[in-house]
C-alpha cells in the first residue's frame, strides 16, 4: 500500500495536480463490495474528477466486474488514469483529430481489458494452488495441522475456566491471564458449552 501512495504522490506533484484525498482498503479485490470503495464511488466523485490508480488489479481483480466499475466513472464523466497504463494517462479529448481521438481511446479500452484479464487469471491461479495444497495435505494426512495453532489447548481452557464458573476469577481476568482475547475466550466457552 505504501509503495501505491508513493507512486500516486510522485505523478500529483510532478505534474502539479492537486491530490485532494487517498482512499485504501486492505480488502480483497474480488468484488467491489469493500466500505472504502464504496464511500469513494457513492459519496466523494463527481463529475469532472479524476480517479488516479497505480494498476488495474488495485480497483479490482474480477474482469467482468472491473469493466463495469470503469464503465460507470465513464458514464458520470470521472476519468480514471491508471499509472501502469502510460495511454491511460494521455487527455484523449484534447485531440483535435478525431481518428486519432477513436484509436487512443480504443487502444485504452483494449489494454485495460487485458490487464483486468490478467488480474482474474492470476487470482484464480492462486485460489487453484491453494485448493490443490489444502487437497493434497489432506491426502497426506497432515490436514489437522492445518491453520493457525490454537491459542491454548481446550482441555486445558476448562479447567481455568472452572474458576469462573465457580465465581473465583472474572472473565477478562482469566482473558489477561491466559493472554486471549475476548473474541477467544467466548469462542472457547461456546465450544465447552456445545
Amino acid at each position: 500500500m505504501d509503495r501505491g501512495i508513493a507512486e500516486i504522490t510522485a505523478y500529483c506533484e510532478q505534474n502539479q495536480l492537486e491530490l485532494e484525498r487517498i482512499f485504501t482498503d486492505q480488502q480483497t479485490g474480488k468484488n467491489f463490495n469493500r466500505p472504502r470503495y464504496k464511500v469513494l464511488k457513492e459519496d466523494v466523485l463527481r463529475s469532472g474528477d479524476e480517479l488516479i490508480i497505480t494498476e488495474v488489479d488495485r480497483l479490482g481483480r474480477n474482469k467482468r466486474d472491473t469493466l463495469k466499475e470503469l464503465q460507470y466513472f465513464r458514464d458520470h464523466n470521472i476519468r480514471v488514469k491508471i499509472l501502469e497504463l502510460p495511454t491511460t494517462l494521455m487527455d484523449t479529448s484534447k485531440l483535435d483529430n478525431t481518428m486519432a481521438q477513436m484509436l487512443m481511446e480504443t487502444v485504452n479500452n483494449m489494454l485495460v481489458e487485458l490487464y483486468a484479464a490478467l488480474a482474474q487469471a492470476e487470482i484464480e491461479k492462486k485460489e487453484k494452488r491453494q485448493r490443490e495444497g489444502i487437497e493434497a495435505k489432506k491426502a497426506r494426512g497432515d490436514w489437522d495441522d492445518y491453520g493457525r495453532p490454537s491459542a491454548i489447548d481446550i482441555e486445558d481452557f476448562k479447567i481455568h475456566y472452572q474458576r469462573v464458573t465457580d465465581g473465583q476469577m472474572r472473565p477478562t481476568e482469566l482473558m489477561k491471564q491466559l493472554g486471549i482475547s475476548k473474541s477467544t475466550y467466548y469462542r472457547y466457552v461456546e465450544r465447552i458449552k456445545a
